[in-house]
C-alpha cells in the first residue's frame, strides 16, 4: 500500500484476509467502527485507539484572516477541528528502520 491512499476498499480487504468472515460482515464491521468514531467525534468525544493514537476535538475561535492576494481582512467563523496525536508505539513503528516489514502496529502483550 505503499505511495498510495488506503481506502475503505482496502481496510475490507485487510479485515477480510486477517479475520475470515465473510466480505458482506467484513464490510459491515469496518463501517461500523468508522461510523461509531465518526459518531463520537461529532459528539464532542475524544476518541482513543491504543497502540494506534488518540483523535481529539477542538474548538477553535472566531479570529480575522487575510486574503492573501488582495490584503483585505475577512472573518473566520469559530468552528471545531479534529486533532490526532499519534501513540508512542504509532510514532516508534514509522520510524523504525525495519517499518518497511509487514508488522502489526499492534503492540504485543
Amino acid at each position: 500500500m505503499k505511495g498510495r491512499n488506503v481506502t475503505r476498499v482496502d481496510l475490507y480487504e485487510a479485515v477480510y484476509q486477517k479475520v475470515g468472515l465473510s466480505r458482506s460482515e467484513t464490510s459491515l464491521l469496518v463501517e461500523l467502527m468508522l461510523s461509531k468514531v465518526a459518531d463520537a467525534l461529532a459528539d464532542g468525544e475524544t476518541v482513543k485507539l491504543s497502540s494506534f493514537g488518540t483523535f481529539i476535538v477542538r474548538k477553535k475561535d472566531q479570529r480575522i484572516g487575510r486574503n492573501p492576494k488582495t490584503g483585505i481582512e475577512v472573518p473566520i467563523s469559530s468552528r471545531r477541528v479534529i486533532v490526532f496525536k499519534p501513540s508512542s508505539i504509532l510514532k516508534q513503528h514509522i520510524n523504525d528502520e525495519q517499518s518497511d516489514s509487514k508488522t502489526p502496529v499492534v503492540a504485543s502483550y
